[in-house]
């Protein structure tokens, strides 16, 4: 399975078993401050607050807590002031992982991230190398109980989807990103329970990865997403079912 599909799986696993729950609202809060300070407080007219809006949605951040996100990117105060980032980057094995986030501090960030990458035996690696081998997509994941899959692809591809397939016990609907908020308003006005949406950005791809190199990788990529300043980390792994059932995952 993709390192993206797969990761999203662990993450929702560790999201009922951890107590992560609280670093992922500043993350979130964050994201939604930069996308109102830049775009305003309404989300019908500001994609990006739209976006990191779906997201607190989805971790279950409450209500007050967006709110005063946004009020705080259209206060207009002095504040502090985020700079968006990305890096390209390589995890063990010659797993492509490309990483963005916000920080006050590019420089610390940095020097965090390549720290972080080191003691996992991963590396930064030049600009753009590394960002080539994804494509930015919507990626929405509906459970396949929830709904057969005629109707599902019915309805999807009729609001301008471009593919949907059966991942384990989910089908994964993909768009190009400006058809991704068409299609989430769709499946929402017809009552279908999305586990998951997000535009998001899927490997090309993919390197497999098996034994302690892919325990490594596992545990390099929740490093790199403990950093308070990043917001995403998108890899290319593809690990078995059998083999995550052996690392324990």
């Amino acid at each position: 399975m993709s390192g993206h599909s797969k990761w999203a799986k662990i993450k929702h696993k560790k999201a009922i078993t951890d107590s992560k729950r609280g670093a992922m609202f500043t993350k979130v809060a964050r994201e939604i401050t930069t996308a109102a300070k830049e775009g305003g407080g309404d989300p019908d007219t500001n994609p990006r607050l739209r976006m990191a809006m779906t997201r607190a949605r989805g971790i279950g951040m409450p209500g007050s807590n967006v709110e005063n996100a946004i009020k705080k990117g259209v206060g207009g105060g002095e504040g502090v002031v985020y700079e968006s980032f990305t890096f390209d980057a390589y995890a063990p094995g010659g797993v492509a992982l490309f990483i963005e986030g916000l920080t006050d501090n590019k420089n610390r960030t940095t020097a965090e991230i390549r720290t972080a990458l080191t003691r996992k035996n991963g590396a930064l690696a030049t600009p753009g190398s590394v960002a080539f081998l994804f494509n930015k997509k919507g990626l929405i994941t509906v459970e396949t109980k929830l709904i057969e899959e005629g109707a599902l692809m019915d309805l999807v591809l009729e609001a301008g989807a471009e593919d949907m397939k059966i991942e384990g016990d989910a089908y994964e609907v993909t768009t190009e990103p400006i058809a991704f908020e068409g299609v989430r308003s769709a499946l929402e006005k017809k009552g279908v329970v999305m586990k998951s949406a997000e535009v998001t950005m899927i490997p090309t791809m993919l390197k497999e990865v098996k034994g302690s190199e892919a325990k490594n990788i596992l545990a390099l990529v929740e490093v790199l997403e403990e950093n308070e300043d990043v917001q995403n980390v998108y890899a290319n792994f593809d690990i078995s079912d059998e083999e995550m059932a052996a690392l324990g995952e």
